[in-house]
């Protein structure tokens, strides 16, 4: 059995590193670092010392330029200490059968790197992009999410529903035009869904939709299923009383089920 070794990167604005760190070790991965994007630069972090990569949330660079577009950029051009491309790196992390986990900020930056959706195997390629919110303010409340059982996601296996919260300006998925949303679909690339908390079926309603999204999209995979950002913070529901109804009972599963399911699929390895 493969061991997990989570590696968290943080800075620059990133503000929920150590709520990831203790929700994948409360998930079952023997290992979790918090390590600022500095420290890959110089190398004292090497990313395929690791097998599970997180990009929490917070306010990367302040979402100036837009949500997670200056980290993106520091990303795709950044070297490190040797001059090699960071991205040499996080390719070889990628390549080495590693899993990729972003959550808000970190799906932000995913999707603005080209890591998600990879439409065709296309990865580094944009696809789509997240913009603000349908009603134009900032939404803090707990959402319903539905998994789609088809999809490739190694997160979401034997998860149908999950009840967490959102907290984000920029959430709302824009494809690059409809011939992308349909791939998004025919390929089962969407891992997630805003549902509707009475009916059970996904919406595009606010606020069960706190943002627009079209088709309900929460959250994305890649063609392998080993990538996958969603908006909702899995993370923040790490036990039961994070639940805004525990004292009256609850048979909502943690938030951390999806992060487990990252560690079970390493650990399968």
């Amino acid at each position: 059995m493969a061991q997990v070794k989570a590696l968290i990167i943080t800075g620059y604005g990133t503000n929920c590193e150590h709520e990831c760190a203790y929700a994948v070790k409360k998930s079952g991965a023997e290992h979790a670092d918090i390590v600022h994007f500095s420290d890959i630069i110089s190398r004292k972090t090497i990313m395929t010392d690791y097998n599970y990569l997180i990009f929490p949330g917070g306010f990367l660079d302040g979402d100036d330029l837009g949500a997670a577009q200056a980290a993106a950029l520091r990303w795709k051009h950044a070297l490190t200490i040797d001059q090699t491309p960071v991205l040499t790196q996080l390719k070889a992390f990628f390549e080495n059968n590693g899993i990729i986990l972003g959550i808000c900020n970190g799906f932000q930056l995913l999707v603005k790197l080209g890591l998600l959706p990879a439409i065709g195997g296309e990865y580094f390629e944009r696809q789509v992009s997240l913009s603000y919110n349908d009603s134009a303010k900032y939404e803090d409340r707990w959402v319903h999410l539905q998994a789609n059982k088809n999809s490739p996601c190694v997160f979401t296996k034997n998860i149908e529903t999950l009840y967490v919260p959102v907290r984000h300006g920029e959430g709302k998925i824009i494809p690059k035009d409809e011939a992308t949303l349909k791939a998004l679909q025919d390929n089962n690339l969407i891992a997630l869904q805003y549902i509707d908390p009475i009916t059970k079926q996904i919406t595009q309603e606010y606020p069960a939709n706190p943002n627009g999204s079209p088709l309900g999209i929460a959250g994305l995979t890649d063609p392998t299923g080993r990538i996958l950002g969603l908006m909702p913070h899995p993370e923040a529901f790490n036990h039961i009383t994070n639940h805004p109804s525990w004292t009256r009972g609850t048979d909502d599963i943690l938030g951390t089920a999806l992060l487990r399911g990252g560690v079970e699929f390493i650990h399968a390895l």
